[in-house]
């Protein structure tokens, strides 16, 4: 390889056709065009030196084919200009002045990129933010505003560069600014953006003494901000996580409002009602997802568990029914009918003969739960419990009933139920 003494040289020598400066030096512009076989020539040149990793030989005729033409090859040169530039900086052995000539070629190298090839401006603007963070110790707040603007400009940047900003973010937080909000965004987003990565929450609660102060540096960031969805957004996770319900239904109520066929805004807000004891908001909740996912079993279900605590056990039964209806047998949700028998019969004041085959009915309730879902073994063992509350032969036998026996469930707490019992 040719000395790095004479590279450098090289390099001043060609600078010397360019109307901005390169290395320092200034220089005047090509006075004529270049014909296409030239620059072709050239860009040849360039690429063999480069794919052979003789990048010091390689970089004299990549510049001269961007100052023929920035744009001709730009879907490639940049790249590769930059990979060698990279290489000498950090590979070779250079004086400090070379070490800082090479630094401020390599920016103008991005300015060029940028001008030209701004398809793929996040790309060189991180990278950017990245040399003048590590080569050139550029202030911090000139750094973050370089990875910020890559990040605009490209939501799926790296996770690597986000993490460049965050750290910058907590490094210089204080109350006198508002990093810490912001790389609580950005651990935030990284967190949902890759929820099996242990690193981002670890950072995450690092960042706050508490679920609390999270939860108000959220909504504060929200509110700051009140018309940005992903905000509220953040601020409602962030509440349902920490369970403060009511928080979070101020910020579902305010995103349903912007958006209100969003299935997901609607499953969080039901859940949240139901947490604080408003059932009726709830209900209303489930008719509304009932209508917008009206195959989707779950609906059903959650509606019934919300009749069970009301204690509209007819109506409870209905959804459960409907639930396992469209899952063409769903086990779970004959099981819970069963729960509905088995209290309705706990909360009748009478302990008398018909009380004891509505126990019955939820037994054979459960039963049938188990046979269809094997693992549900909840279901079998409170079939079980219910043994010694269900009729007993003595029962049947002395009122005349013998095995077969269809007997209808009558009561007046009961009347409901209209179904009966066989039996046994």
């Amino acid at each position: 390889m040719k000395s790095l003494t004479a590279f450098i040289g090289l390099l001043l020598l060609i600078s010397l056709t360019y109307s901005t400066y390169a290395f320092g030096y200034k220089v005047s512009r090509i006075s004529e065009v270049q014909d296409s076989m030239k620059i072709l020539e050239k860009y040849s040149l360039f690429s063999e030196y480069h794919k052979n990793k003789d990048y010091v030989s390689a970089l004299p005729f990549g510049w001269e084919v961007l100052e023929i033409d920035p744009a001709k090859f730009k879907k490639w040169i940049y790249y590769k200009m930059e990979s060698a530039l990279w290489f000498v900086h950090d590979s070779t052995d250079i004086t400090p002045e070379e070490q800082k000539s090479l630094e401020d070629t390599t920016m103008y190298l991005y300015s060029l990129a940028l001008t030209y090839f701004p398809e793929d401006k996040s790309y060189f603007e991180s990278h950017k933010a990245f040399i003048m963070e590590n080569w050139m110790h550029s202030s911090d707040e000139d750094v973050m505003k370089e990875y910020e603007k890559a990040i605009a400009d490209n939501k799926d940047m790296s996770s690597y560069y986000y993490d460049r900003l965050g750290k910058l973010y907590i490094k210089d937080m204080s109350d006198d600014n508002d990093y810490k909000t912001k790389a609580l965004d950005i651990y935030t987003y990284l967190s949902e953006r890759e929820p099996d990565n242990p690193q981002w929450p670890a950072i995450l609660e690092g960042l706050v003494d508490n679920i609390d102060e999270l939860l108000k540096l959220t909504k504060e960031n929200w509110l700051r901000d009140k018309d940005n969805l992903g905000k509220a957004w953040k601020f409602v996770q962030t509440a349902m996580r920490a369970g403060a319900y009511s928080e979070a239904i101020e910020g579902l109520e305010f995103l349903i409002s912007k958006s209100p066929e969003t299935i997901n805004y609607h499953n969080q807000i039901a859940t949240a009602y139901y947490n604080v004891g408003r059932f009726g908001d709830a209900e209303n909740t489930y008719m509304k997802l009932i209508e917008l996912e009206p195959d989707k079993k779950d609906n059903y279900y959650n509606l019934a568990t919300i009749y069970v605590d009301l204690n509209k056990y007819s109506k409870a039964r209905q959804y459960f029914e409907k639930a396992s209806d469209i899952a063409g047998g769903w086990g779970k949700a004959i099981m819970s009918i069963g729960h509905v028998y088995e209290q309705s019969a706990t909360d009748c004041s009478t302990n008398g003969f018909e009380t004891k085959l509505v126990y019955k009915l939820a037994q054979d309730t459960y039963r049938r739960a188990y046979s269809i879902d094997p693992t549900l073994t909840n279901a079998r063992d409170r079939a079980g419990a219910l043994s010694g509350v269900i009729p007993t032969q003595e029962d049947y036998f002395f009122r005349g009933y013998k095995s077969g026996t269809v007997i209808p469930i009558t009561g007046d707490c009961f009347t409901w139920i209209g179904k009966s019992v066989t039996v046994p």
